[in-house]
C-alpha cells in the first residue's frame, strides 16, 4: 500500500513527486511511468526554453507559475550544478500591423513583473541580432535556455532515495477499493490512498479511468521543427520570435538556440494522427476516433480550418517554411536547414471548441489530475509542483 502514487515520468510528475518527499519524507510514494525511461514524450522533446511569462494573461495559471517557476528551476539547477543560461530573446514585430500587438506585449510583460524589457527601434534590432529585420522589437533579458532532461534525471535520481519510480508500466484501469485506490499496468497492480495524474497526452484518459466525466480532450498536435546547419548558426545569436497571433496557444515559427551550441527553427504545429505521432506517417485510428467522435474537435475545426490547412501546406512544403523563417532572418538559405525530430503537445480541448489556454489542474477528496499544461509547463513545473504539494497537503489534513 503507497500512500501517494503519481502516473507520468514527465517534469510535471517528477517535479510534484519531489516536491511532495520532501514534504512528507514519511510518505511512501511511487512514481509510474509506461516508457522504459522517464521524460519520453513532451519533456524529452521540448526545445528546452526557459520562458518569462510575457505572454500569459496577468493572474493567470501560466503567469503566476511561470513566474514562480523561473526562480525555483534557477535554484535548483544551481544547487546541483546543472547547465542553463539567461540568454535573453528578441520578440520581432515584422510589419507595422503588429505593433499594437507588440506595445499590448511589453504592457503584459511589464504586469507579469518581468525585469528589464526594452522596446528596440527598427535600427537597433541588429544591435541584438544582427541578420533580424523588424519594424520594432522587445528585448526579454528574462528567457533562457536549458536541457530539461538533466533536470529530470536529477529529480529522478532524488526522488528514488525516498521514493519508488516504476518504468516501463502502463496504466491500464483504475478502481477504487473501499476508501483507497487500485491502479492495475500491464504487468502490476497497486494499492494507494491517493493518485496524482501528471500523464501529459493521456492525462484525460486517466482521469476517465479513474472515474472523472471527460468535460475536455486531449488533441495532439505535433510541432515539427528544423535545425541550422552549423556553418550558418552565425545568423541567429540567441532566440528570436515573431509577435503571436493571441487568437492560438502556440508562438509561431522562431528560432531557439539550443544549450549545447544548436539552432532549433520552427515549430510548425499540425494535428497529428496519434497521440505519439511524431512522424508524419505515425496514425492510430483509436487516438483519431477519441478527438474525431468529440463534438468539440468540429468546432474548432470550423473556426480554424483556415489556419490549419496553412499549417499543413506549411508541413509539406520546405520552401513555405523557409519563408516563415526568412520574416524573422532575410538571410536564411534553403541549403542552411534540416530536418529535426518532431514534438507532440498536449493540448486541451473543450466542448464548444476553444483551445484552454490555461493550466488546468482538477482536485478531488483523493485524487489530483493535471488536464492541461502545454508550456510554459517546463519553466513552471517545480512551482506546479509546489500548488499540487499544497492541494495535496489540504486534501489529507
Amino acid at each position: 500500500m503507497y500512500d501517494i502514487v503519481v502516473i507520468g515520468g514527465g517534469i510535471i510528475g517528477l517535479s510534484t513527486a519531489y516536491q511532495i518527499m520532501l514534504a512528507y519524507p514519511d510518505k511512501k510514494l511511487l512514481l509510474i511511468e509506461k516508457e522504459n525511461t522517464i521524460s519520453s514524450h513532451q519533456t524529452g522533446h521540448n526545445s528546452g526554453v526557459i520562458h518569462s511569462g510575457i505572454y500569459y494573461k496577468p493572474g493567470s495559471m501560466k503567469a503566476k507559475n511561470c513566474r514562480y517557476g523561473i526562480d525555483l528551476l534557477k535554484t535548483f539547477c544551481n544547487t546541483h550544478d546543472i547547465d542553463y543560461e539567461m540568454c535573453g530573446k528578441l520578440i520581432i514585430a515584422s510589419t507595422k500591423k503588429e505593433l499594437t500587438a507588440l506595445n499590448a506585449l511589453l504592457l503584459r510583460g511589464q504586469q507579469n513583473g518581468i525585469q528589464g524589457l526594452k522596446l528596440i527601434q527598427k535600427d537597433e534590432i541588429s544591435d541584438y541580432e544582427s541578420y533580424s529585420v523588424g519594424e520594432k522589437a522587445i528585448y526579454c533579458p528574462e528567457t533562457g535556455i536549458i536541457n530539461y532532461l538533466d533536470v529530470c534525471k536529477k529529480l529522478a535520481e532524488l526522488i528514488s532515495i525516498n521514493g519508488r519510480i516504476v518504468t516501463g508500466s502502463e496504466v491500464c484501469d483504475i478502481n477504487s477499493k473501499n476508501k483507497d485506490l487500485v491502479i492495475r499496468t500491464d504487468n502490476s497492480e497497486f494499492e494507494t490512498k491517493f493518485l496524482i495524474n501528471c500523464a501529459g497526452l493521456f492525462s484525460d484518459k486517466i482521469s476517465e479511468m479513474a472515474g472523472l466525466k471527460r468535460s475536455s480532450r486531449i488533441v495532439p498536435f505535433r510541432g515539427e521543427y528544423y535545425m541550422l546547419k552549423k556553418d550558418a548558426r552565425y545568423l541567429v545569436k540567441n532566440l528570436i520570435y515573431p509577435v503571436p497571433d493571441p487568437r492560438y496557444p502556440f508562438l509561431g515559427v522562431h528560432f531557439t538556440r539550443t544549450i549545447n551550441g544548436g539552432i532549433e527553427a520552427g515549430p510548425n504545429a499540425v494535428l497529428a494522427f496519434a497521440r505519439e505521432g511524431y512522424l508524419k506517417l505515425n496514425i492510430n485510428l483509436r487516438d483519431m476516433w477519441d478527438y474525431l467522435s468529440y463534438p468539440g474537435f468540429w468546432f474548432m475545426s470550423y473556426k480554424y480550418w483556415s489556419t490549419g490547412m496553412k499549417e499543413y501546406y506549411r508541413s509539406i512544403f520546405k520552401s513555405v517554411f523557409l519563408k516563415s523563417l526568412q520574416v524573422l532572418v532575410p538571410s536564411i538559405k534553403a541549403d542552411d536547414i534540416y530536418e529535426s525530430p518532431a514534438g507532440v503537445r498536449a493540448q486541451a480541448l473543450s466542448p464548444n471548441g476553444r483551445l484552454i489556454d490555461d493550466f488546468r489542474i482538477q482536485n478531488t477528496h483523493n485524487m489530483i489530475h493535471v488536464l492541461n499544461a502545454p508550456s510554459p509547463a517546463a519553466t513552471s513545473a517545480f512551482s506546479i509542483g509546489m500548488y499540487i504539494k499544497e492541494l495535496y497537503s489540504s486534501n489529507i489534513s
